[in-house]
C-alpha cells in the first residue's frame, strides 16, 4: 500500500470541508434570481402588467428567460435592436408565447417592460 505524506494528508484534511460547504456563500444565478424578485416598474400600471404577464418566467432562471435585472443577459439581446425585441414578444420566441401573456398590451407598453426588466430600475 502507498503511503500519503503527512503534509498531503493534512492539505486534504483542510481542503475538504471548504470544497463541501462551498464557502456558505449561494450561486451567483441564485443572487440574480433572488434580485429580480425584488425589482418592480415603478409605474402602477406597468407593474401590474409586468405582475401578472412577465414576473411568472422572468424571475425564475430554471425558465431559461433572462432574468429581470440581469443586465449582462440583457444587453445581449439589446443589440439586436428594440424592434426586434418588441417583435418577439409579439410572435413569441423560444418558450415565451405570442404576446409575453398580454395580449391587450401595445408595443410602447412592451417597450417599457423590456427596458425595465433589461436595467431593473427597482422599487423593492
Amino acid at each position: 500500500m502507498r503511503k500519503v505524506p503527512l503534509i498531503t494528508a493534512s492539505l486534504l484534511m483542510l481542503c475538504i470541508p471548504l470544497l463541501a460547504c462551498n464557502g456558505g456563500g449561494e450561486s451567483p444565478l441564485k443572487a440574480k434570481e433572488a434580485t429580480s424578485r425584488t425589482l418592480q416598474p415603478a409605474d402602477p400600471e406597468l407593474a401590474g402588467i409586468y405582475n401578472r404577464s412577465c414576473r411568472s418566467c422572468h424571475t425564475v432562471a430554471a425558465t431559461r428567460s433572462p432574468l429581470t435585472g440581469d443586465t449582462a443577459a440583457w444587453a445581449i439581446r439589446k443589440q439586436k435592436g428594440m424592434d426586434v425585441l418588441v417583435n418577439n414578444v409579439v410572435r413569441g420566441i423560444g418558450g415565451m408565447p405570442p404576446y409575453g401573456l398580454c395580449m391587450d398590451c401595445d408595443a410602447d407598453q412592451f417597450e417599457a417592460l423590456i427596458e425595465f426588466m433589461a436595467t431593473g430600475p427597482a422599487t423593492p
